[in-house]
């Protein structure tokens, strides 16, 4: 599902989608092919590795990722081993966090633009960064709304 482009001697992938985002197949131990998939996927829970996937593509701290996106303690997730499985509700804000990023990686076409435009204040989102919006559904659907509009053409 995803092509390589070669530019500057770097390989990047240039398309990720939520399976890779959350570890690829083997991780997620099922293909993706409705949403249905992913409500089975998140009642089922992901396993830490899809966390640790996830962080690693954003290129944040793992401990500001948990505790300020997840809400969550730090220790509880460093306690599981990585095919322990998450919560229910940690799942399924992990999946749509996934694929807002999907949505930012398509408008982009860039990795590493990616994660800069997600870390910049924007002044469509009141000056904040979009990363600071990840932690409630709310957030995510404006930062949705935004990549749209950029996708569109539409200053943002």
């Amino acid at each position: 599902m995803s092509h390589m482009a070669t530019s500057n001697k770097k390989e990047t992938k240039v398309y990720w989608d939520v399976v890779s985002l959350l570890g690829g197949r083997d991780v997620l131990g099922m293909g993706i092919k409705t949403e249905f998939d992913l409500i089975a996927l998140s009642n089922e829970g992901l396993k830490r590795s899809s966390l640790d996937a996830l962080i690693s593509f954003l290129g944040v701290p793992r401990k500001q990722f948990v505790e300020s996106v997840l809400d969550m303690s730090i220790k509880t997730i460093e306690r599981k081993r990585s095919d322990d499985r998450l919560d229910r509700h940690t799942s399924s804000h992990l999946i749509e966090i996934a694929k807002v990023v999907e949505h930012a990686v398509s408008v982009f076409e860039d990795e590493d633009k990616v994660r800069d435009w997600l870390a910049t204040p924007n002044r469509s989102i009141n000056g904040m960064r979009p990363l600071e919006l990840f932690h409630m559904p709310t957030g995510l659907a404006l930062v949705n709304t935004v990549l749209g509009r950029i996708e569109e053409g539409v200053y943002s």
